[in-house]
C-alpha cells in the first residue's frame, strides 16, 4: 500500500463515520501563535479543544504537515523525521476514548490488513492526581489485545500548561520472531498511533482542572505507518523517499548506502525544501534560523565527506517534494535559496578555520570555548565540531 493509498483509506474511513476533513496543512501556525512551526495535528485546534465551537462540527479528520526540532539528534535512525505528515482525528466533546480505540483497531486490522496478534496497547495506570484509564483498559481486554499499564508514558500534554490527559498508544510488532515481551521492555514494538482523552487543563501551578468538554485527539505518523505496512525497516525506505534513495547516493557516493549521514542529508534537505516552500527564508532568528540550521547541518556533513552542496540537487527531487506537499513553487527558486545559504556557509567556514587556528583554540575545546565562539564569532557548535572533531 503506497502513501497516497494510506491517506485515502484513513480519511475515507473516518469520513464514513461522520468526520469532516480539515483543509490546509502549512507548517506555519496561525498569527499570534508563539511557536515557530506546527508540531502536531492538534496544534491549530487548541481553541476548539478548549470549548470553542468548530465551524465544521465535532468530528474532524486531517493530514497535517509537521516540523519538530526536538528530535534533531535522532535523525538518521529508522523512525524519526524532521518534517513529516501526521494523520489525525478529533472528537470535540462528542464520542470518548473507547470508541476511538475501537475504530482505530478496526482500521488497522480490517482497513490496513494488520494481523491483530501483532498489536499491543498501553494505557495510563493512574497516579496521585487522577485514577487509571479504566475504560480504555477494558476496551483492549474486550478486543483481546494485550495491554501494559504505564504512568508517564501514557500521559499526554503539549507543554507545561494547557490541554492534557491520559492516552492509550497502539504498538506494532516489527520483529522477525512471534511477538514477545511488551512495549516498554522491547524496542521491536513500535508505536504507530496515540489516542489522547483530552479532558484536563494543566495550570501554572501544576494542578489539573476539567476542560469544558471531554475530547479525543489521535495522531499517527504517516511515513512511519506506511513503512511498516510496506514491510520496511526504516521510514527512509517507504515510497515517498524512493527518489531520494535513488538519486542522493549517485550525487554524493562518499556518503555510503544506508548510512546515518545519508539519512540525515536526505531528511534535512527534504525538510528544507518544504520549509522554503511554505515561504520561510534563512535568517539568524526564529523560523529562518531553524531553516538555516537544517541547511548548515547538511553542509557540515557534505564538507566533511568532500561532497558538493545542496545546490546540486536535481530538479526531480525538489519537484517531487514540492508536489507531495502540495506546494506551488518553482524548483529553481528553492535551489537559489539553498545556493545562497551554501555561499554564506562557505564564507563562515573559512572564517571559522582562521579563528580556530589561533593559539587559544589549538587545544581541546571546552564548553566555555564553544559558547565564546558562538556568541562572539557566530560559529555554531555543529560547525566547530565539524572543523575540530574531538
Amino acid at each position: 500500500m503506497r502513501t497516497d493509498d494510506v491517506v485515502r483509506t484513513f480519511t475515507e474511513f473516518y469520513e464514513e463515520r461522520g468526520h469532516r476533513p480539515l483543509t490546509g496543512s502549512t507548517l506555519l501556525p496561525p498569527p499570534g501563535d508563539p511557536v515557530l512551526f506546527t508540531t502536531s495535528g492538534m496544534h491549530p485546534l487548541t481553541p476548539y479543544l478548549e470549548g470553542r465551537p468548530h465551524p465544521l462540527g465535532r468530528r474532524l479528520v486531517n493530514v497535517q504537515r509537521c516540523l519538530r526540532t526536538t528530535d534533531l539528534e535522532e535523525i538518521g535512525d529508522p523512525t524519526h523525521l524532521t518534517v513529516f505528515e501526521m494523520l489525525g482525528t478529533w472528537s470535540l466533546g462528542d464520542y470518548e476514548g473507547p470508541r476511538s480505540l475501537e475504530w482505530g483497531y478496526e482500521l488497522l486490522t480490517d482497513g490496513f490488513g494488520i494481523d491483530p496478534r501483532r498489536l499491543y496497547g498501553t494505557v495510563f495506570g493512574g497516579d496521585d492526581r487522577t485514577g487509571p484509564d479504566t475504560p480504555s483498559l477494558e476496551l483492549w481486554e474486550r478486543l483481546g489485545v494485550p495491554v501494559e499499564l504505564t504512568v508517564e508514558d501514557n500521559w499526554w500534554s503539549n507543554g507545561p500548561t494547557g490541554p492534557c490527559g491520559p492516552d492509550s498508544e497502539i504498538f506494532l510488532w516489527t520483529g522477525d520472531t512471534p511477538p514477545e515481551s511488551s512495549p516498554t521492555r522491547d524496542e521491536r514494538w513500535v508505536e504507530v498511533w496515540n489516542h489522547v482523552t483530552m479532558r484536563y487543563r494543566r495550570l501554572d501551578d501544576g494542578s489539573l482542572v476539567p476542560l469544558p468538554q471531554r475530547n479525543v485527539d489521535t495522531g499517527l505518523g504517516l511515513e512511519r505507518l506506511t513503512s511498516l505496512l510496506q514491510g520496511r525497516s526504516s521510514v527512509f525506505e517507504c515510497d515517498v523517499f524512493e527518489p531520494w534513495r535513488r538519486l542522493v547516493p549517485r550525487l554524493w557516493p562518499s556518503l555510503g548506502p544506508d548510512e546515518p549521514s545519508l539519512r540525515l542529508v536526505s531528511d534535512h534537505l527534504r525538510s528544507s525544501v518544504v520549509v522554503v516552500g511554505d515561504g520561510v527564508r534563512p535568517s539568524n532568528t526564529g523560523r529562518g534560523y531553524v531553516l538555516r540550521r537544517l541547511i548548515r547541518r547538511v553542509l557540515t556533513v557534505l564538507r566533511r565527506e568532500g561532497c558538493g552542496g545542496p545546490g546540486d540537487l536535481p530538479d526531480e527531487l525538489i519537484r517531487h517534494t514540492l508536489d507531495h506537499f502540495r506546494q506551488d513553487m518553482d524548483p529553481g527558486q528553492v535551489r537559489q535559496v539553498l545556493l545562497d545559504e551554501e555561499r554564506r556557509f562557505d564564507r563562515l567556514l573559512e572564517r571559522g578555520r582562521t579563528i580556530l587556528d589561533r593559539p587559544r583554540f589549538r587545544g581541546p575545546l571546552d564548553e566555555e570555548d564553544l559558547h565564546y565562539l558562538h556568541d562572539t564569532h557566530g560559529l555554531p557548535r555543529e560547525l566547530v565540531r565539524g572543523l575540530r572533531p574531538e
